[in-house]
């Protein structure tokens, strides 16, 4: 078996070789297969469905606009742990909550200084990048 970095189209994918025969010729060159490479079927994360075990999670209802900073989920993921209430006073660097994503545990903090004015997400629920989980005012 061979392994080869083989580049298409801006992306990088390792495949292996084997080498199932030896035609040598007389010239003394070896053939060597030609490796195949398949694209892989890429989602989007905005396409996929997530099933989970327990009771379905509630449409999402649009969130009236609170005056303040803005946490945004910086990646897809699951909430863990929420570690501050509304109405908690945080400062800049405190964490406020971890998020799952990708097995990974990561801590989402305050970029701002000031009271929580509304948080917009629960424990166990699914987020996706860019959703508003909580403002800071």
């Amino acid at each position: 078996m061979r392994k080869f970095l083989i580049k298409v189209d801006g992306k990088a994918y390792e495949v292996e070789v084997e080498e199932v025969g030896g035609n040598e010729s007389s010239a003394g060159t070896i053939s060597v297969p030609q490796p195949v490479v398949t694209k892989v079927k890429e989602e989007s994360v905005s396409q996929k469905v997530v099933k989970s075990s327990s009771n379905p999670a509630p449409a999402k209802t649009p969130t009236a606009a609170v005056a303040g900073e803005e946490i945004v989920a910086p990646m897809p993921g699951k909430i863990l742990q929420l570690k501050v209430s509304e109405g908690d006073i945080v400062k800049d660097g405190d964490t406020l909550l971890i998020l799952e994503a990708m097995k990974m545990e990561n801590e989402i903090v305050a970029n701002a200084s000031g009271n929580i004015k509304k948080i917009n997400v629960a424990a166990n629920d699914m987020v996706d990048t860019g959703d508003v989980l909580m403002v800071i005012g």
